[in-house]
């Protein structure tokens, strides 16, 4: 009870919820989550996160938010040095996705389980359309229209991109290339994603400024 008053009187519950949720997640994993075992490694009552969460999908849409929102700086960061509509942007703004993955693999998986979110929460809507955005915009960069998803072609080039990916990210922290990583696992990734995206998408290095 006094660590319940505690975190009331500092108002760090509803972080402390969210630490607590992240930390449940990696342990547990999604499926196993429930907001009493959140609240009991958080140290408060079990009734405490009602305070803050009206459920289960609120609390967990809300940490999905958080992720969505350090994938999109993960990914700014990586290719904020790179010329967009360039291989080197390209393969820079995947760098930054599978970077966040490798870093966070329990919350991306939470990302994209849709059916353990609230499809209402404002700022995981907002933070998943923001973070979608960046390959939409490095498309834009290669393609020169204004909205690729407007257009069948530049569209087919957003979803390779994002497809390409997410999906050697989702492998990666599944384990199935252990084996092939060798001593240095980093080079091998950059190298993978090198490879994946300037094979996929050669105009990017024919509109490459010249130097």
């Amino acid at each position: 009870m006094n660590t319940e008053a505690r975190s009331y009187h500092h108002g760090d519950l509803r972080a402390a919820l969210l630490q607590a949720a992240q930390a449940e997640l990696a342990e547990k994993g999604v499926e196993a989550l429930t907001l009493r075992g959140i609240a009991r490694r958080a140290g408060v009552s079990h009734a405490a996160p009602a305070n803050h969460f009206s459920s289960l999908a609120a609390l967990l849409s809300e940490l999905a938010a958080i992720a969505f929102e350090r994938l999109a700086t993960a990914i700014r960061s990586e290719c904020a040095d790179e010329t967009p509509g360039t291989t080197a942007h390209l393969i820079a703004c995947a760098q930054g996705y599978v970077a966040f993955a490798r870093a966070n693999p329990a919350l991306f998986r939470l990302m994209f389980r849709h059916e353990r979110l609230d499809p209402m929460h404002a700022r995981a809507v907002n933070a998943a359309r923001d973070a979608f955005a960046l390959p939409v915009t490095a498309v834009a960069a290669l393609t020169g229209d204004t909205d690729p998803m407007d257009s069948p072609a530049p569209q087919a080039a957003v979803i390779a991109l994002w497809s390409l990916t997410h999906g050697f990210a989702e492998l990666l922290i599944q384990g199935q290339f252990d084996h092939l990583t060798g001593d240095d696992r980093d080079a091998w990734v950059h190298a993978t994603i090198h490879r994946l995206i300037a094979r996929s998408f050669p105009e990017a290095e024919e509109r490459k400024p010249d130097a």
